[in-house]
């Protein structure tokens, strides 16, 4: 273990005097991610904006260029084409139709015209692009269908951080639930925001993978508290400020492993996984940064806003012999 372990055994890292300069930085990052997602909004993925997308395979490495320009011509708005994994394999995908007219009279709505669009970039594609193409899949998500979508997935996110907050709350006590609870706010909002600068597709899988950020978040910072509680039963005259830089150095390195480790395999999926799963893996690589950041530099120096009660009763978290 001596020879893979990335920090020493025993560190002495005044990690509390930096709280003030954390704060900072958090806070001016927060309001700048609130501020890209108000002014810039978010790339929405076809689960969210509805649309159509379509997977195809060519004969040969695809010609993402001459297929671009096929499904342009076409004059169906928004269109991306982009590699789907394979040399041969191309996803391509249609932002959701409007209304229209019909020669009979009466209108077509935007989501019954889907369908037809399928089949209309399909016939263009094999009779302009050199070999044919070969259909692979298609999705179509409709408007009100992709609108439940988003509030499922606020719902989902607002409801995981509420239970983290009730379960802090209970297994540890009032204090320690605030310092938890905003930084699981942190890491989520700094994720939307990074997916808001970097306009990468946001769909449901990055809903999965945030969710999947809050329990690891939760989870580092759990690790963290779980030791500021048995140091405060076995230092209980010792001041605050230094009992959570002695915690935070005494878990650093199992902190550090984790990441590190997490890290090695998101990064292998990332690189190695193909386009259907790189958001997935992006929010994953991003939130493991952001947990880890936050754990030390957000919820355990909150404590020292908040105060921990030291006076435990059987109800609380300790027993009258600790207290």
């Amino acid at each position: 273990m001596k020879l893979i372990r990335l920090v020493p055994g025993k560190t002495s890292f005044d990690f509390v005097q930096w709280r003030k300069l954390a704060f900072i930085v958090s806070l001016s990052a927060v309001v700048a991610s609130a501020g890209l997602f108000f002014t810039q909004d978010l790339n929405y993925g076809i689960d969210f904006k509805g649309g159509t997308s379509v997977v195809v395979q060519t004969e040969g490495p695809a010609d993402l260029g001459a297929i671009r320009a096929i499904v342009d011509e076409l004059g169906l708005g928004d269109v991306q084409v982009q590699g789907y994994g394979k040399e041969d394999e191309v996803f391509i995908r249609v932002e959701q139709q409007v209304d229209q007219p019909q020669a009979q009279g009466g209108v077509v709505e935007g989501e019954d015209l889907q369908p037809a669009v399928s089949d209309t970039i399909i016939a263009a594609l094999e009779a302009n692009y050199p070999g044919g193409v070969t259909l692979r899949s298609v999705e179509m998500v409709g408007p009100k269908v992709s609108g439940e979508l988003i509030m499922s997935g606020l719902y989902a996110v607002l409801g995981a951080v509420a239970l983290m907050l009730v379960y802090i709350w209970w297994k540890f006590d009032r204090q320690f639930s605030i310092g938890a609870v905003a930084a699981l706010v942190h890491d989520v909002i700094l994720t939307v925001g990074m997916f808001s600068l970097t306009q990468i597709e946001f769909n449901l899988s990055i809903i999965a993978a945030i969710l999947t950020i809050v329990g690891y978040s939760m989870n580092d910072t759990v690790v963290v508290y779980d030791r500021v509680r048995e140091n405060l039963r076995k230092y209980k005259k010792m001041d605050l400020g230094e009992l959570l830089n002695l915690s935070i150095n005494e878990t650093l390195s199992r902190t550090t492993m984790t990441s590190f480790t997490t890290l090695l395999a998101l990064f292998s999926l990332f690189i190695l996984g193909g386009a259907v799963i790189k958001g997935f893996t992006f929010a994953m690589i991003w939130g493991i940064f952001v947990g880890t950041y936050s754990s030390i530099f957000v919820a355990a120096p909150i404590l020292m806003i908040t105060g921990v009660n030291r006076e435990w009763t059987e109800s609380g978290v300790g027993s009258k012999e600790d207290a």
